[in-house]
């Protein structure tokens, strides 16, 4: 019987030999994991600024023509920020909501911009009372390499985003080939 009983408390739990194993094991598993999960997190950033970006022309879209006032998105590529802005009065003034504020892009990401409108040193998109918009196209290339395009091809679409690699030189859409 006592026997019986001290084979019953032994198999109750673990030694701290086994805890430790574990932890080794564990420790092994998650260092051959981060470098892969570092690049799952640097491409989310590249993703959340281009959703952001697309709230933005959604936003400036809708809201131009239910105001009936032009409303611009700002870009300034070197202090890597950008914003709304609308027309009141003859000149365009920051918005008050949350939408208004600055954005500034993430370190590693780089800002491509193609049909973009140029005043001065003002670099922007247009969105107007008549629901057209700048026909442009907002690339976000990350430092794996990554880029995203928010894009509206013609002044009577909306934006979206599409994934593009790079080939031959030159970003392509994965989609269209």
């Amino acid at each position: 019987m006592k026997a019986y009983k001290k084979q019953q408390n032994r198999n109750g739990g673990f030694t701290l030999l086994e805890l430790i194993l574990v932890m080794v094991i564990l420790s092994t598993v998650l260092a051959m994991a981060a470098p892969s999960l570092r690049g799952f997190f640097g491409s989310r950033k590249t993703h959340d600024t281009a959703t952001q970006i697309l709230a933005l022309t959604q936003f400036a879209r809708s809201q131009a023509i239910s105001e009936g006032i032009i409303y611009r998105l700002n870009f300034d590529t070197r202090e890597r920020t950008y914003w709304l802005t609308a027309q009141k009065s003859g000149t365009f003034e920051m918005l008050g909501t949350e939408f208004g504020q600055i954005f500034t892009l993430p370190s590693d990401i780089v800002l491509e911009l193609k049909g973009a409108d140029e005043e001065d040193d003002d670099i922007f998109l247009i969105f107007t009372p008549q629901g057209t918009v700048t026909a442009g196209t907002i690339r976000l290339i990350d430092r794996r390499g990554l880029a995203l395009e928010v894009t509206c091809p013609t002044v009577t679409e909306s934006f979206y985003i599409i994934e593009c690699e790079y080939s031959n030189g030159k970003y392509i859409s994965k989609h269209n080939g």
